[in-house]
């Protein structure tokens, strides 16, 4: 499992009731449900990753998210969680909406825009940068809407949603250093948010 998935799924806690959002190949909801007691559903658009769900036993449905979340009951959920996907939705905002309509805790992790080797990458050789966090070409990349911290963080509070926790990461999905919350937006390629609407 990804280190970033280990740190939601602390966030997320014992005994929850769990929509993850853009599920891939259901980790995080079988870590969720075999070591933390709790119940979910998957959502997953990517064959390959839906059929990787059936094969763990973690319950799954097939479609788009922002399709399927309209269709989710309001407050059906304890915690709905977004990983490394809001990036790759059409509409953020409504997702962070939809999201905090069916549970009142929302988990979203995100890669950082603004981390100061992807500008000194496209400053110095001008090309988008690849990363861990970031691993496509732009011609290939599923990511539509590239934020920042500080984008995100401006998203919250214009949907009125609070920021309960932030959690920076590395490069590689694990918890980043204390140093690196002096400028956050600056040094951290990613944050782990659990959000209350």
């Amino acid at each position: 499992m990804r280190p970033d998935l280990d740190i939601v799924a602390n966030l997320v806690g014992d005994g929850q009731n769990v929509l993850d959002l853009g599920c891939g190949d259901g980790a995080l909801l079988e870590t969720l449900i075999r070591k933390h007691e709790c119940h979910g559903l998957g959502v997953e658009n990517d064959l390959d990753d839906f059929h990787a769900c059936i094969d763990r036993g973690v319950p799954v449905t097939f479609g788009d998210l922002e399709e399927e979340l309209p269709r989710t009951g309001s407050g059906s959920f304890d915690c709905s969680v977004l990983s490394l996907t809001l990036q790759a939705v059409r509409h953020p905002d409504r997702v962070l909406e939809e999201m905090r309509r069916v549970a009142p805790r929302q988990i979203v992790s995100l890669p950082n825009f603004g981390h100061w080797k992807l500008r000194a990458d496209l400053a110095v050789k001008g090309r988008m940068p690849v990363t861990s966090l970031l691993p496509y070409e732009w011609f290939d990349t599923p990511n539509i809407h590239l934020c920042t911290l500080a984008d995100f963080e401006q998203l919250t509070r214009q949907a009125g949603m609070k920021i309960e926790s932030r959690i920076l990461v590395d490069g590689e999905g694990r918890r980043a250093s204390a140093m690196t919350g002096k400028a956050a937006n600056l040094l951290a390629p990613g944050a782990v948010y659990s959000l209350e609407g």
